[in-house]
């Protein structure tokens, strides 16, 4: 089978909400990292033959596939293509495996992956409440079909984090140390420069807006629980957020053509469902089935990403398959570094290939999990 290579990558800082970044229209966030990405390859971005770009809620100024708008926005020709999707919090990593499998079918030579979200200007879930607000029906609770099949339990990822936190007897003060290392690894890669490579400035923002420097445990154990009588807090949430962020995916023959000189190998791409009711414990499941395919082990993999949408998700993850902390998430997560959802895939990619060559890795896992009860995986291979 064909190859597909990853070329460069690169992202906006994090803003956080009514942040640096929160002014900007959604096509100019996302047209930033565009821009940056076929600058630093110093390549005709009238080559790419197609971007892909994800993004959630698409109404407002993420409306009207504002991939294809973003493109142009960022100065690219009229004949290059766009389209905008959604797998919820997997939307970007899902861009990246659809770029890569139209590379390894032979179909295309150069694409574009990414994401971008503006969640200060377009509130998690507005579609939906937008909808309800002209009388559509919801995404769950008014289908016979689904309540035939899964009753009428309420359905969100705050319920689902709860569920987790309960089914694997994870406890608030446990889910408190993970954030408070989240922000503590995330302040320490600021310290080092190590997201200096990967960060395109805009706006005057040269870092992620959303470490905690001054967090402590104290702190974190005043927050009221987000449902009465829970154990999830804002503190051990991932934190709403604004930015873009974009990878290369390059075949063989685009590699020589045009003497790029590609950063890693796309190695294994999979996606799996779970549960839809706790939602977000397919990271589980998917992880298992990506190393049964390619016939690694946990001890294979040189760093894992996997976002931080709730503490209760990663530390599942982590007892579940055995995974060792020290190789998770080892710059920090969503806890700290903001989950800007359309954009986070590819941010995270960006994040791990730049940490597998600063460390010297071969191998990185990318996975997360995402709304209806799914996730990518995704392995890359450090060249």
């Amino acid at each position: 089978m064909a190859e597909a290579y990853i070329v460069d990558a690169v992202r906006s800082p994090v803003g956080r909400r009514g942040g640096s970044l929160s002014g900007i229209h959604p096509a100019d966030l996302g047209a930033h990292s565009l821009r940056a990405l076929v600058d630093r390859v110093d390549i005709d971005p009238g080559l790419i033959d197609d971007v892909i770009l994800g993004t959630i809620d698409a109404i407002g100024g993420q409306a009207g596939n504002v991939a294809r708008t973003a493109l142009l926005v960022a100065g690219f020709p009229e004949h290059v293509p766009g389209v905008t999707i959604d797998r919820q919090c997997g939307s970007s990593q899902q861009a990246v495996h659809f770029a890569a499998q139209a590379v390894m079918s032979g179909t295309t030579d150069l694409v574009i992956a990414g994401g971008m979200q503006s969640m200060s200007q377009v509130p998690l879930t507005s579609s939906a409440l937008v909808g309800e607000a002209f009388g559509f029906t919801t995404p769950y609770a008014e289908s016979p079909g689904w309540q035939a099949r899964y009753g009428d339990q309420e359905i969100s990822q705050f319920v689902g984090a709860e569920l987790i936190a309960e089914k694997w007897d994870i406890t608030r003060e446990e889910m408190e140390q993970f954030a408070l290392e989240s922000h503590r690894r995330a302040a320490l890669a600021q310290d080092e420069g190590r997201f200096a490579r990967q960060i395109a400035p805009q706006n005057g923002l040269d870092h992620d807006e959303g470490v905690r420097r001054d967090t402590t445990l104290e702190r974190m154990a005043g927050l009221q629980p987000l449902r009465p009588g829970g154990r999830i807090t804002a503190a051990v949430s991932s934190q709403i957020s604004d930015a873009s962020s974009a990878v290369l995916v390059a075949s063989e023959r685009a590699v020589k053509e045009h003497g790029l000189v590609p950063r890693a190998r796309v190695h294994h791409l999979s996606v799996r469902g779970d549960d839809p009711v706790l939602m977000l414990t397919a990271p589980i499941p998917a992880t298992r089935h990506a190393l049964e395919r390619t016939r690694l082990t946990v001890a294979d993999i040189d760093l894992f990403e996997i976002n931080e949408a709730f503490a209760s998700v990663v530390l599942a993850w982590m007892r579940e398959l055995d995974v060792p902390y020290e190789k998770v998430n080892v710059n920090g997560g969503a806890i700290a570094l903001g989950h800007p959802i359309g954009a986070t895939g590819t941010r995270l990619m960006t994040t791990l290939l730049a940490e597998l060559e600063r460390t010297g890795g071969r191998y990185g896992l990318q996975t997360m999990c995402e709304g209806g009860g799914v996730a990518n995986v995704t392995i890359i291979e450090r060249l």
